[in-house]
């Protein structure tokens, strides 16, 4: 699997005019090569080479397992960046991954300056976008906990508790479950939901809230997503009908998703279903990301985005109409996408309902 990763991301660079890259990003270094390490502050870097002569460069503290890759090693009192110069051609261009920290860049340009420095990131990036058979099955099994998890949540959340403690609640579901958050849990009540991105407080729930819960796990090194609204012991009839119309736009969109649609066209056609509806302007952002290892990858699904859609990539849609001071509703799941269209990670009801 590894090896077939990295001849994968070493055709890519041959296709961008490139033989050598330095990788940075931690993720990226474990999807290659199923080594995981935080660097924190460290250096730390996988170099690749088109004729697969490829060299880890690691710390002495670093511990990681026997692969065959050679290794080079070095202390907190060496110099790493020249150690790495010594090591890499520093007569042709060089790829780098966009997470390298500059200090450690610069450094590098330093020593070869007369290098062109190239971001390399999408060879990579690529290839962790397109999901292989066990990414699949890791990205299902993270949804299924997600589906289970805000089920209980749901029963849990009674008038009267704060978004703070609903928030703890799911995080304690996650504990039990085995896995973590994959990103900090939204809870929002009320005028609250009217922030996307509202991060829970000692706001208390009263009868009439809407409640807007976004929430995800990493389980075995892969992410869900996923958002439901709903309301606290009865539904104000005119909440009730955006719920219904942001539920729509969500359901739109994921009908149009096969190989070759473009992500813009799914955003332009959540976006018009909202549009024609009169709250074109309370759909305040994207209508997805991609998801895998990480909650948000490269790539979104967007009015910027001409890029095609292809088999085996994941993404979030997640339309939603937000009413200053008022309400706020999101409808999101993961989409999975198949050869003849796409398989929705997400099972959970997303039709509004009544809590508490």
């Amino acid at each position: 699997m590894y090896k077939t990763r990295l001849e994968h991301v070493c055709s890519r660079l041959t296709k961008m005019g490139l033989t050598q890259m330095i990788v940075s990003d931690p993720l990226s270094i474990r999807y290659l090569t199923g080594v995981w390490v935080d660097p924190y502050e460290r250096l730390y870097a996988l170099y690749l080479r088109t004729d697969g002569k490829h060299r880890f460069f690691l710390n002495n503290l670093f511990v990681v397992p026997d692969i065959d890759i050679p290794k080079t090693w070095f202390s907190d009192t060496d110099d790493g960046v020249a150690v790495i110069a010594g090591l890499v051609d520093g007569n042709v261009d060089m790829g780098i991954d966009k997470n390298w920290p500059a200090r450690f860049l610069l450094a590098l340009m330093e020593h070869h300056p007369n290098v062109r420095y190239v971001n390399a990131s999408s060879c990579i990036d690529g290839e962790r976008a397109i999901k292989d058979e066990y990414e699949r099955q890791k990205m299902r099994e993270a949804s299924l906990l997600n589906d289970v998890c805000i089920e209980k949540a749901a029963a849990h959340i009674k008038a009267g508790m704060t978004e703070l403690e609903c928030a703890d609640y799911i995080r304690s579901l996650y504990k039990e479950a085995g896995c973590i958050e994959s990103f900090s849990t939204i809870v929002s009540f009320g005028a609250n939901a009217a922030d996307p991105h509202h991060e829970p407080d000692d706001t208390v729930l009263k009868p009439g809230d809407g409640i807007v819960i976004d929430m995800g796990c990493e389980k075995e090194g892969y992410c869900s997503d996923m958002t439901r609204t709903f309301f606290c012991e009865t539904a104000d009839p005119d909440y009730a009908a955006i719920h219904d119309l942001v539920r729509s736009a969500n359901e739109k969109a994921e009908s149009l998703i096969r190989p070759g649609v473009r992500f813009c066209d799914l955003d332009k056609a959540a976006r018009d279903v909202i549009s024609e509806a009169g709250y074109g302007e309370y759909f305040t952002h994207r209508l997805g990301h991609s998801i895998g290892m990480q909650a948000h990858e490269a790539g979104d699904v967007s009015q910027g985005n001409p890029a095609e859609i292809q088999e085996g990539m994941t993404f979030s849609i997640e339309p939603g109409v937000y009413l200053p001071g008022k309400f706020g509703v999101r409808v999101e799941d993961l989409v999975l996408v198949t050869a003849d269209g796409c398989e929705v990670l997400n099972h959970a009801d997303k039709h509004w309902k009544v809590i508490g």
